[in-house]
């Protein structure tokens, strides 16, 4: 995200267009795309008013993603697959001990795409201070969750956000990195930040932390902050360039 600014609505309004309880779906271990269609099916469903507004949890197998902003020198050095999506973004990964949210979320008009994302953020922040990493927050210029450098690490993304709103229903969303390996980090560049790096929960808590652990408090986190219970606040330490900005989306 760029510089702040207010949004559409007061912050203490929910962004959702139904106050009816979001349903959540456990789905554990899915293959990405066998998640996607699922996603793209809901969402078609959503927008019609056929269901109400979900969440998406799950576990990816091992997999690289690349957004529409993803450029070429971005791609894999370990001759592993990608497969192109629809979110906006760069490229990521998505595998074991990586906690994974895709909301399916009816929008309250008017749409405020960067509100959203900013909530969903705070949401993010709100679960990873309360396990016990208090400095994280955000890098002005950049989406997703941080932890500023210390003990020789640079300032480095906990937590990475990827959405597309069709017909004013959202899909996509976030992943938290709790206990997954950085190792196939090492072979993109991710999210085109080659500047900064990459942590988990359990590093930052010197223990291991299951993804089983952090999906009731972020849920109820997300709840909050869709409906305006948790009011986004000013969480930034940091700036840095966008690393999306005026690139071309891939054809």
């Amino acid at each position: 995200m760029t510089a702040p600014r207010d949004p559409f609505f007061p912050a203490d309004r929910s962004i959702r267009a139904s106050d009816d309880p979001i349903e959540v779906q456990h789905l554990g271990t899915v293959d990405y795309q066998d998640a996607w269609d699922l996603q793209a099916s809901l969402a078609q469903q959503r927008a019609r008013d056929e269901i109400n507004d979900q969440i998406l949890v799950l576990e990816h197998p091992s997999v690289y993603t690349a957004g529409k902003r993803t450029q070429p020198e971005d791609l894999p050095t370990n001759g592993l697959p990608v497969i192109d999506v629809d979110r906006g973004g760069r490229i990521t990964w998505h595998g074991p001990g990586q906690l994974v949210m895709y909301p399916i979320i009816k929008l309250a008009e008017p749409i405020d795409v960067v509100d959203y994302v900013r909530r969903l953020e705070e949401a993010l922040i709100q679960t990873v201070r309360t396990f016990g990493v208090p400095e994280a927050g955000r890098v002005d210029g950049r989406s997703g969750v941080w932890v500023p450098a210390h003990d020789g690490h640079p300032d480095s993304k906990v937590a990475a956000l990827g959405i597309r709103v069709t017909r004013g229903v959202t899909m996509h969303g976030l992943a938290l990195n709790c206990n997954n390996t950085l190792e196939f980090y090492d072979h993109i560049i991710a999210c085109g930040i080659d500047d900064a790096g990459l942590t988990t929960l359990s590093r930052e808590l010197g223990r291991d932390v299951p993804t089983a652990e952090l999906v009731d408090p972020l849920i109820r986190d997300l709840e909050d902050a869709l409906a305006g219970r948790l009011t986004v606040a000013d969480h930034s330490f940091a700036s840095a360039p966008d690393p999306t900005r005026a690139l071309p989306k891939r054809g």
